[in-house]
């Protein structure tokens, strides 16, 4: 479903799914008018600069293993935008990275129930000149990193491939794979990182998808959660 305008992707997916919408329905907007990303955060693009989607999952995963189809879709995202031409890196858990600035983030919000149901929001910047602000230093696009226009239906079709790809990974063959190839497009891997109230060098991605940070005494689990949309969100 392609909209013009909505309020958010997010929100409407969840009111399909309230409809009794099939696994894999698409939102896809022009424009949010209260678009939000992790934490609360707000989501703003001007009308078609970015692709904006989010997926109705109805997962084949434990509820505690929710999470870690962010992992899988960011793997996804950045795969794409390389065969898009974008050197596109994963900054933990979610974010995707070109040159260290920010193309693309990912939301997951969940209804959890006798069938949960997974909203996983994508939002990946395409077509944007430049960013005002302090966004200038932390925000990059598609055609910033190319110098070419993509076409979105087209970039749509090959992430929606690749999200059913690693999707279906992680639900028949574990974490295992998702974990390899994350690490291998990870930008967080050996840097020093701040999370949660943790300083340190990010060690390793544990296999039950926890972030290792070392602070020279401790190796700490930092875990992401998906928030339950049904709790305030």
């Amino acid at each position: 479903m392609w909209l013009a305008e909505v309020d958010s992707t997010q929100a409407h997916v969840f009111h399909l799914a309230g409809e009794g919408a099939p696994d894999g329905t698409a939102v896809i907007a022009d424009v949010q008018t209260a678009g939000r990303g992790r934490r609360g955060r707000t989501w703003q693009a001007e009308a078609g600069t970015s692709l904006l989607v989010s997926l109705l999952m109805r997962p084949r995963l434990p509820t505690p293993q929710l999470s870690l189809l962010s992992l899988a879709a960011a793997v996804a995202v950045a795969e794409t935008l390389t065969d898009a031409g974008v050197s596109a890196r994963i900054k933990w858990p979610n974010d995707v990275l070109a040159r260290g600035r920010k193309i693309a983030g990912i939301l997951l919000e969940s209804r959890v129930g006798a069938a949960p149901v997974v909203a996983v929001g994508i939002g990946i910047n395409l077509l944007q000149r430049g960013f005002d602000g302090d966004l200038e230093a932390r925000a990059t696009s598609a055609y910033l990193e190319t110098g070419r226009t993509l076409d979105r239906a087209e970039l749509l079709m090959a992430l929606l491939a690749r999200v059913a790809r690693w999707r279906t990974c992680l639900e028949t063959e574990g974490l295992a794979p998702v974990r390899q190839r994350w690490l291998a497009l990870s930008d967080t891997i050996g840097s020093v990182v701040s999370i949660d109230g943790v300083t340190g060098v990010a060690r390793d991605l544990a296999p039950d998808g926890a972030l290792l940070v070392d602070d020279g005494t401790t190796v700490h689990r930092i875990v992401s959660g998906v928030p339950d949309h049904a709790a305030g969100r």
